[in-house]
């Protein structure tokens, strides 16, 4: 029982990593800018060091994105 629960864990945390980079790349590849105008401008190296915490938050990330499309 107890193994089982660690797979359990396991599986949510992997799906929601994989969840994180599916969403995550567009994000900085294409929200990021809408988000924030400066970072519309900075450089790829800025995204590259943003991805990882885009993939750790990415369901914030994502209600911001959607907030900025309905805004437009």
């Amino acid at each position: 029982m107890d193994i089982a629960i660690v797979h359990a864990a396991l599986a949510a945390a992997g799906s929601y990593a994989a969840i994180g980079v599916l969403t995550g790349v567009p994000f900085v590849i294409f929200g990021v800018g809408r988000i924030d105008r400066a970072a519309d401008s900075a450089p790829w190296a800025f995204r590259v060091l943003v991805l990882p915490g885009v993939i750790a938050m990415w369901p914030l990330m994502m209600r911001r994105w959607w907030a900025s499309r309905r805004a437009r």
